[in-house]
C-alpha cells in the first residue's frame, strides 16, 4: 500500500504544511537513526496526504482536515490499487479463484487501506494534531473500513475471519494447588 502512496506523491517531501501546530520535532544535535519499515511508510504516507490536501482546490491546511477529506483521499487511492474487487453483474462475483480474466476494477484491499489509515492516525497525533481531534479516528472513517471490508469480502468470496486471541493459560504451582486444595477440602487431609 505504502509503495502505491509513494508513486502518488512522487519521493516524498519533508515540507511544512505551513502550519506551526503541525511538524516534525527534529534535534538536529542528534545523528539521525536509520528509520524502521514502519516509520518510512508512516513518513511517506503523511507526506503523500499532505500533498493531497495541498492539490486540492482550493488547498486545505493540515489543521482544517476533517474526516471528509480523509474519506476522499482513500476513495482517490482506490485507482493505484491492485486489487480485484468483482461487480454483481461479474460472473466471478462471489468466487474466491477466478480461471479467467474479467472487467472488474482494481481497488485498494481492505487491510492495506486499515493499515494506512492506523499509521496516518499515528503521524497525526506525532504532528501535534491532538488525540479528540484526530480525524484518522473518526467513526465515520471505521465505518468507511468496515463496509469496504464486507463489500470485498462478498466480491472475491473470502470471508474475512476475526484471528481470535490466544488464550493464555498460567498453570499454577504444584505448592500452591496443593495448598488451595486443601483450604477447599479440608476433609481430604483429615482422613485417617
Amino acid at each position: 500500500m505504502s509503495g502505491d502512496i509513494a508513486k502518488v506523491s512522487g519521493k516524498g517531501s519533508s515540507r511544512s504544511t505551513g502550519n506551526n501546530h503541525f511538524h516534525h520535532q527534529h534535534q538536529p544535535d542528534q545523528p539521525a537513526a536509520p528509520l524502521s519499515r514502519y516509520e518510512s511508510q508512516k513518513r511517506r504516507d503523511w507526506n503523500t496526504f499532505g500533498q493531497y490536501l495541498k492539490n486540492q482546490r482550493p488547498p486545505v491546511a493540515i489543521s482544517q482536515c476533517n474526516c471528509n477529506h480523509v474519506l476522499d483521499f482513500l476513495r482517490y487511492l482506490d485507482q493505484f490499487g491492485k486489487t480485484k474487487v468483482h461487480l454483481h453483474g461479474c460472473v466471478f462475483f462471489g468466487q474466491p479463484g477466478p480461471r479467467a480474466p474479467c472487467t472488474c476494477p482494481l481497488r485498494q484491499a481492505w487491510g492495506s487501506l486499515d493499515a494506512l489509515v492506523g499509521r496516518l492516525r499515528a503521524a497525526y497525533e506525532e504532528h501535534g494534531g491532538s488525540q479528540e481531534n484526530n480525524p484518522f479516528g473518526n467513526g465515520a472513517i471505521r465505518v468507511f473500513l468496515r463496509e469496504v471490508k464486507e463489500c470485498q469480502a462478498k466480491a472475491r468470496g473470502i470471508p474475512y475471519k476475526k484471528k481470535k486471541k490466544k488464550k493464555i493459560q498460567i498453570k499454577p504451582n504444584v505448592k500452591d494447588e496443593a495448598n488451595s486444595s486443601s483450604k477447599q477440602h479440608p476433609a481430604l487431609l483429615s482422613s485417617n
